[in-house]
């Protein structure tokens, strides 16, 4: 699909491609040698070239420092995404992108200049993720988690479908009945960056070829022809849409709430005369954090230390707002049984199965933290009642 955008003194030819197609992928790079533009936008942003084309980007992954900045589960999104890609390039016969690449070889073939136009995918989905609350981060792992390891073939129809649209596109969508947010930083706002950025770049060109996904056709149109029409020649500031909105206050008071409950049920327990009441509710949170968050270790076959540092390190964890309640078992995990480079060269196809990640280091020491930082979760629900008790007690007095 093609639309020819004309408009100051410039003429943009959008081609809509289906990313798992081979019919897209000979499209373009047959349109680009015969019409040689001046100028060639893709659909495409560096550090997915790069991760494409073999960059050694996961052997350099510190794991630790991953848990020390509290990116654990974002990383767990990041990874289930790039294997749901794999399976589907697996599934098809074609990777996701390499219409992308046709176009960028095409364009380095007949020295026609060329440029990354889409948003770095860890700033959308890092932006995406700032906009989640804790439910709204579950629905979308539970989703991403259960595509990625989905046994299921694709049927025709599936796959044809596939063709009419971004792999990543066509699955927030789906979210976006109940997680809206996220489709307006995946779709609505990837639209108005990407027409931005090719905008930019077609400016003192007189033909730009711009290859995109065929489900952004309609929305960069749109901002285009909003652009021609106010006779917008000036670059757009992307700085908003670049950057990861800080925690909104909702977010920064939920982190204080758990330690803030407690410290209310401890002194309501004083207040009420009754310390034998505070000390076993605290017991019972303590064993109930402890032990779910240990249980989730073992389930992910967990270093015996590691399992004993999400015993001990889940309590801590609850009490701070600035640690995660997996953060100690995933360390310890990391330290424990280091990644090896074999670990990082496999790492996206054995995020494909369960098998796979048990095996791989990387995805295990992943495993461990966000096992146990869910059963730690699900103590700290449990244990709870137990303090109700305290509040019930010191109200009817």
């Amino acid at each position: 699909m093609q639309i020819t955008i004309d408009a100051a003194g410039r003429q943009i030819v959008l081609i809509g491609t289906a990313h798992v197609s081979r019919e897209s992928i000979d499209e373009v790079a047959v349109f680009i040698h015969e019409e040689q533009p001046n100028m060639v936008c893709i659909e495409l942003d560096r550090a997915r070239y790069d991760a494409m084309t073999g960059s050694d980007a996961w052997q350099k992954l510190d794991m630790i420092k991953v848990f020390r900045e509290g990116k654990g589960f974002l990383l767990v999104a990041n990874l289930v995404l790039s294997s749901f890609q794999r399976r589907l390039g697996t599934a098809l016969g074609v990777r996701p992108g390499d219409e992308m690449l046709s176009a960028l070889t095409a364009a380095q073939e007949l020295n026609i200049p060329y440029s990354f136009c889409d948003r770095e995918v860890q700033v959308t989905l890092r932006r995406a993720w700032a906009q989640c609350g804790f439910w709204s981060k579950c629905k979308l792992l539970s989703v991403l988690l259960s595509s990625a390891l989905s046994s299921e073939k694709l049927s025709e129809e599936e796959v044809e479908n596939l063709k009419q649209n971004s792999e990543l596109d066509g699955m927030m969508r789906e979210l976006s009945v109940f997680l809206p947010a996220v489709k307006t930083v995946v779709i609505d706002e990837r639209d108005y960056y990407l027409a931005a950025k090719i905008w930019e770049n077609s400016a003192g060109k007189s033909k730009t070829v711009a290859v995109v996904g065929a489900g952004h056709l309609n929305g960069i149109q749109a901002h285009l022809d909003a652009f021609s029409q106010h006779n917008d020649e000036s670059p757009h500031s992307l700085d908003a849409l670049e950057a990861v909105p800080p925690p909104g206050l909702f977010s920064k008071i939920s982190a204080w709430v758990i330690p803030a409950l407690i410290a209310l049920f401890v002194v309501a327990g004083i207040l009420s005369a009754d310390i034998t009441i505070v000390r076993d509710s605290l017991i019972r949170w303590l064993l109930w954090n402890g032990s779910l968050a240990a249980v989730g270790a073992v389930m992910a076959l967990a270093h015996p230390l590691a399992v004993i540092a999400a015993f001990i390190g889940a309590p801590v964890g609850t009490l701070s707002p600035f640690i995660s309640v997996g953060l100690f078992s995933g360390i310890a995990q990391a330290y424990l049984c280091r990644p090896r480079i074999k670990d990082a060269e496999s790492l996206i196809d054995d995020a494909a199965t369960v098998k796979g990640i048990y095996r791989n280091r990387i995805l295990h020491i992943l495993l461990v933290f966000f096992l146990s930082s869910i059963g730690g979760i699900a103590g700290n629900i449990i244990s709870f009642a137990s303090f109700a008790q305290i509040f019930a007690g010191f109200f009817s007095r």
